[in-house]
């Protein structure tokens, strides 16, 4: 994270509140590190060895086509990881490496990958804020970034790359980071989400590294196209993905008016409203989900609904304009 709070591992976790019981989380996922799972005709899956309260059991990686073909999201600087997808994929050809964001969990194995196989490097762009920092906002790196990741070529929503018997469509997905994008193969009815939407949890939205106003934008970009399962950046797969991602937006709605709930008794600061939100969780995420509420109210800030002193930072105090 940018200010005062930090985190070591990228923002995604689980957390029991009062807005999540119409959300239905699977946190099932049986499949081992280095194990090599072909879950639909052209895709494999390998889950790095980085469990978290954060990144569930371990971010997935993705194989797309055989023969000749894509790596997405090879994941932390982990070289057993980076060793397990090169097995995985021996005898073929690694034409693509495919990043959805440069989470510290996801992109750093890029350029080992790239090393052993020479394939060039997509996404959207190098890390980078959401929105300015605040005056008011410490400057400091995000121990979550990776910061020294550079794509060989840079992607825009919309466009397609193809390879050997497989075509992906870049879907510009902002929210979870400013240059998080999708994978989404028309064709098979699958989309490679990142951490956007995920099964086994919500995803944490930080500023200014990420926004909830393009997070929920986002959301609703997804429920409105076709694809019915999406494959995440960690925890299993997602079927019915638009149904899903329509319980998700209604869980932010719900978690947003939860926090205009608790601000018409009165103005109060963050932590009082995680403490009121978020109900026996995990002492290690309350840092997180402080984040997660301050990107709510930049949100509400913007609207003119909620009111604070100065910038909407983590440390304010807010009340109902």
């Amino acid at each position: 994270m940018r200010s005062h709070l930090r985190m070591t591992t990228a923002p995604d976790f689980a957390m029991t509140d009062r807005d999540n019981e119409d959300i239905p989380f699977n946190r099932h996922f049986p499949l081992k590190p280095g194990v090599v799972e072909e879950v639909v005709p052209g895709v494999r899956r390998v889950l790095c060895d980085n469990p978290s309260p954060m990144t569930m059991s371990g971010t997935v990686s993705y194989i797309v086509g055989r023969g000749k073909v894509a790596i997405i999201d090879p994941g932390p600087d982990d070289e057993a990881h980076a060793k397990a997808l090169l097995d995985a994929v021996r005898g073929e050809t690694v034409t693509h490496i495919l990043v959805t964001h440069t989470h510290r969990d996801h992109s750093p194995n890029a350029a080992r990958i790239k090393a052993a196989t020479g394939a060039p490097i997509y996404a959207e762009g190098e890390h980078r804020a959401a929105r300015p920092y605040y005056d008011s906002e410490k400057m400091s790196s995000e121990a979550g970034a990776d910061r020294d990741f550079k794509p060989d070529i840079t992607v825009r929503d919309g466009e397609i790359i193809s390879g050997s018997g497989w075509a992906l469509e870049v879907v510009a997905t902002p929210g979870h980071t400013a240059n998080h994008i999708a994978f989404a193969w028309p064709e098979r009815g699958v989309n490679f989400v990142g951490d956007h939407v995920m099964g086994w949890s919500s995803s944490v939205v930080v500023p200014p590294d990420g926004s909830m106003i393009e997070y929920m934008a986002s959301l609703h970009k997804l429920a409105a196209r076709d694809e019915q399962l999406y494959f995440s950046g960690h925890g299993p797969e997602v079927p019915d993905a638009p149904r899903f991602a329509r319980f998700l937006i209604r869980h932010r709605q719900a978690r947003e008016a939860s926090i205009l709930h608790r601000l018409a008794k009165g103005e109060t600061d963050i932590p009082t409203m995680v403490r009121a939100i978020y109900i026996g969780i995990d002492p290690r995420l309350a840092g997180a989900a402080g984040y997660s509420v301050l990107a709510h109210l930049e949100d509400l800030v913007a609207r003119g609904i909620v009111i604070t002193d100065g910038d909407p930072v983590i440390g304010g105090s807010y009340r109902l304009a």
